[in-house]
């Protein structure tokens, strides 16, 4: 199991040595997402945890945005501009599978990666102004957890490729164990933060679940973008607990 999670963290990330997976591995890696959200969002957040920048909430934000693109290798970001950039053409199936596996980048592309980076900035900013560091670190594991349950509710439409094999490890019971490590440290720390966030994450990821149907499959790139939705929510839920 280790090794497993070794060659996930691996293919997820700069974090441990890149390896070959066979097809059991690719089947058993979305089991360890969350944890290597949990490792991905320590490692982000060492800076600030260890008091970098400390009073400058947005150099810090900066930075931690910035460390989590360079040790994803833009990964999810890239997932997220292939989907929205083929989105614009939803209505056509084929020509949206075109433009997905297109290397460029488009307008809509462009924009949506724009918009999320931006995002992160503004939410992380808002959240080290107004409570420790480490609550950071949850929004990784929340962000995969998401993954792993979108994974699973879209795994009938799965494409053929190594995103297909990723995401027919979707199990109910891997999704089990995402939302455990997700929700379980957000119902004892800041119940109000978990709630918002899995409401905040319900609207985009039933969008894309939408768009999934519309064009009659899912690949690699969705599950990208599904991580940052849920990211993306974890961060709104922190903020709304906060402000309450």
């Amino acid at each position: 199991m280790f090794r497993r999670f070794l060659s996930t963290l691996g293919f997820l990330s700069r974090l441990a040595p890149a390896r070959l997976m066979d097809e059991a591995d690719m089947r058993r890696a979305m089991f360890h997402l969350p944890l290597c959200g949990l490792v991905i969002g320590a490692c982000v957040c060492a800076p600030a945890m260890a008091g970098l920048f400390a009073g400058q909430p947005f150099i810090q934000a900066w930075l931690c945005v910035l460390l989590s693109a360079y040790l994803t290798r833009g990964l999810h970001l890239d997932g997220l501009s292939d989907v929205m950039d083929g989105a614009a053409a939803h209505v056509d199936p084929e020509r949206f599978w075109r433009i997905v596996k297109d290397s460029r980048c488009g307008t809509f592309g462009v924009a949506a990666v724009c918009m999320a980076l931006l995002g992160q900035v503004l939410f992380f900013a808002e959240i080290l102004a107004h409570g420790p560091a480490w609550r950071l670190v949850w929004v990784f594991v929340f962000g995969r957890a998401c993954g792993v349950s979108f994974g699973l509710a879209t795994r009938p439409y799965a494409r053929p490729g190594l995103g297909g094999l990723f995401l027919s490890g979707a199990s109910a019971k891997a999704m089990a164990w995402a939302l455990a490590l997700a929700l379980a440290p957000a119902l004892w720390l800041a119940p109000m933060a978990g709630l918002a966030a899995l409401a905040a994450a319900g609207i985009p990821l039933f969008a894309l679940y939408r768009l999934v149907r519309a064009v009659g499959g899912v690949n690699g790139d969705f599950l990208g973008a599904a991580i940052l939705m849920g990211e993306l929510a974890a961060c709104a839920g922190l903020v709304l607990a906060s402000a309450d």
